[in-house]
């Protein structure tokens, strides 16, 4: 392992993060939060150190293997989340360690699960903070970093390989760092316009961007108790719904569009399935809740809105869905684990997968059948090789294992069935809102604190895709042995 090159990229982060932290520190300067301008002074002080450090020499051997991108992800990611996490505790809003750390695991990895039981009473600076953390998280810390620091495609790809979501990561462009350039742009756009129109409708500025953040990063922190819902404005509703879907396409597909290869990104199987899904999700829990609401104008909006919240993982609320009937609430609980298309800032399995998984099974099937049929797997036109299928199917396999691990021990904690094992299923798609005690009007607070370490690693094991989190816990992965392939 390149040890100089993994502190190297790790310093680069610090000064990122650093600098990141100017904003909350401006955002508390406005409302005149003084002392929560010094929580932030601080801990950027002392990541400049760490930046500068780490980073003020390039190493001779630049050489970024496979493991090294995996180690360099995992570790930027639990690192930038415990420094982050360090304003909470210093401006005693957050005391605890594992809370603060906790609340800022959720925040980068756009899950949106809190431990905060009064949000409103929190200051403005470390609000804005925990959402901003959303938007740098949704498409990726090291994606960012690739679009504004020089890295050459060589070094990159691992990097990219190990963070951003899905079964297969391609370029958009023939350079990696004008593809992450490309990315950003069209997330910043799309940001941008997001906080125009809720301006636009009348919400505050400050709240426009809080609530733009966490659509785009599909995250979900609010700075209201009740979310979304806080308003009972159907046009903030109908928008930030349509928005969370927008981000939960593939970004890929904006750029066929900017190119105007218009039947490029309208022929997409996976966008046509995600769509499906969410048509079909919302008229059936129209019908489902209608009884519960004045008309039926009102019910489809609320459906369309926490479908296209869960779906895309993002967990935004604008009604207490614990109470809903049990076909509603059961729809929304497989939409956690579906989550929105590869390539997005949401989380789950991702639609890109659940379509391979079922084709595949079906070609397992023609084969049991038909055992000298010749059959191939093919996906948005192409046919799949036999790596992306395995890959698949032990992507899953790994899935379920953790999954079913994690449910053993969150149950330790001795909370009903439901709250233990939605607490886990929306940690680990990064969804932000459960069922019962970890409802969109809940919180996670009352979990121990080595629960709330699982449920964090979970987090973050769900947003970097299983892999680089679990690589930090392999021996072999540590030994100075080079090469471009780990061995299992």
């Amino acid at each position: 392992m390149n040890y100089k090159m993994v502190g190297f990229v790790l310093g680069r982060i610090f000064w990122i993060e650093a600098l990141l932290m100017l904003c909350p520190m401006a955002c508390s300067a406005i409302y005149g939060e003084w002392n929560i301008v010094l929580a932030f002074l601080w801990p950027a002080l002392g990541l400049t150190v760490l930046g500068i450090l780490l980073s003020h020499r390039q190493p001779h051997n630049t050489t970024i293997y496979a493991r090294d991108g995996l180690v360099i992800v995992a570790l930027v990611w639990v690192l930038m989340s415990a420094f982050g996490a360090l304003p909470f505790i210093i401006s005693g809003e957050i005391p605890s360690f594992f809370d603060a750390f906790f609340e800022m695991v959720s925040g980068f990895t756009t899950t949106g699960s809190t431990i905060l039981t009064d949000v409103e009473a929190m200051s403005k600076g470390l609000l804005f903070w925990r959402s901003l953390s959303h938007w740098v998280g949704g498409m990726g810390v090291l994606v960012f970093a690739m679009a504004i620091l020089p890295m050459t495609d060589g070094r990159a790809m691992h990097l990219m390989r190990a963070e951003v979501p899905g079964p297969t990561v391609g370029k958009i462009s023939s350079k990696l760092r004008d593809s992450a350039k490309i990315l950003y742009e069209i997330y910043f756009v799309l940001t941008v316009a997001e906080v125009i129109i809720l301006r636009l409708g009348g919400m505050p500025l400050y709240d426009a961007l809080i609530h733009s953040f966490g659509t785009a990063g599909t995250g979900g922190f609010s700075n209201k108790a009740l979310s979304v819902g806080a308003y009972n404005n159907p046009f903030f509703e109908v928008v930030i719904s349509i928005f969370m879907l927008l981000f939960g396409i593939n970004f890929n597909l904006y750029y066929f569009i900017l190119l105007r290869h218009f039947k490029d990104a309208f022929r997409s199987e996976e966008l046509r399935v995600y769509l499906g899904i969410v048509a079909f999700s919302t008229i059936t829990i129209t019908i489902n809740i209608a009884s519960l609401y004045d008309n039926v104008g009102t019910a489809l909006r609320t459906a369309f809105f926490q479908v296209s919240s869960i779906v895309t993982t993002t967990g935004y609320a604008t009604a207490d869905f614990n109470l809903w009937p049990n076909y509603s609430r059961m729809v929304l609980v497989l939409l956690t684990f579906v989550g929105a298309c590869a390539g997005s800032t949401a989380g789950g399995l991702k639609v890109s997968r659940i379509i391979i998984f079922f084709k595949a099974a079906r070609q397992d099937l023609n084969k049991m059948l038909h055992s000298h049929a010749i059959t191939t797997v093919r996906f948005e036109g192409k046919p799949l090789d036999e790596k992306t299928l395995r890959g698949v199917h032990n992507y899953f396999n790994i899935y379920m294992l953790l999954f079913a691990v994690s449910v053993l021990l969150v149950s330790i904690d001795g909370f009903d069935l439901v709250t233990t094992f939605t607490a886990v299923a929306t940690c680990f798609n990064n969804v932000g809102p459960g069922l019962e005690l970890v409802g969109p009007m809940g919180s996670f607070a009352d979990f121990s604190d080595p629960v709330k370490l699982l449920l964090s690693f979970d987090m973050l094991a769900g947003r970097l895709e299983l892999y680089p989190m679990l690589a930090l816990f392999s021996p072999r992965l540590w030994r100075k042995r080079p090469g471009n392939i780990i061995h299992a």
